[in-house]
């Protein structure tokens, strides 16, 4: 069988979580599980997918940043595959399909995990970088505090008895937010 895994890191990508169905389903995906949420978060999909897959099945993802959020995690994810008997089947590796039935499919995927993860690093550490520069010339102010800025609305919400998770709502802040500005108001 082949079993089916699709993420987007965001509700804005849904186009991109609708064209990972598409593939999916066009190799014959029996069953597809999907999710959207940032692959650093909980991905209770990914969880139960691997756990639907029986051995002799395929574990099918579009694109390998689909799956994994580093070269442990990849790793991690293809030994729970193979203690299973399941193989991972990736679309669109570098312009074709592989799979973890081959060895030297097995060591590209390690390989190009391990490029991907370094690739990331670097982007992270040059943005760190830019900040640092950008704060040390008085041009980095940070994100503006969006919670902070609806602090009289959030008070008001308060006083007419609305409950923390109705004010979130509402303003489009989180819980936590809410929480945290009527904290500071006492």
């Amino acid at each position: 069988m082949l079993v089916g895994y699709a993420r987007s890191s965001t509700v804005e990508q849904k186009a991109g979580l609708i064209a990972q169905h598409d593939a999916l389903s066009t190799v014959g995906c029996e069953r597809t599980f999907s999710e959207q949420v940032s692959s650093v978060g909980k991905r209770e999909q990914l969880e139960a997918a691997i756990s639907f897959a029986r051995d002799g099945d395929t574990f099918v993802i579009t694109r390998l940043d689909r799956l994994a959020r580093s070269t442990q995690d990849l790793l991690s994810i293809v030994e729970r595959l193979d203690r299973k008997g399941v193989a991972l089947r990736i679309l669109d590796f570098a312009g074709s399909a592989i799979d973890t039935t081959k060895a030297v499919d097995k060591l590209l995927i390690t390989v190009f995990g391990a490029f991907a993860e370094f690739e990331r690093n670097l982007m992270l550490e040059r943005q760190r970088e830019g900040i640092a520069k950008a704060k040390a010339e008085g041009k980095y102010r940070g994100r503006a505090p969006t919670a902070r800025s609806k602090t009289d609305q959030i008070r008001a919400f308060a006083k007419e008895g609305l409950t923390k998770g109705n004010i979130a709502e509402r303003l489009g802040i989180s819980e936590r937010s809410v929480f945290r500005v009527l904290a500071m108001a006492r």
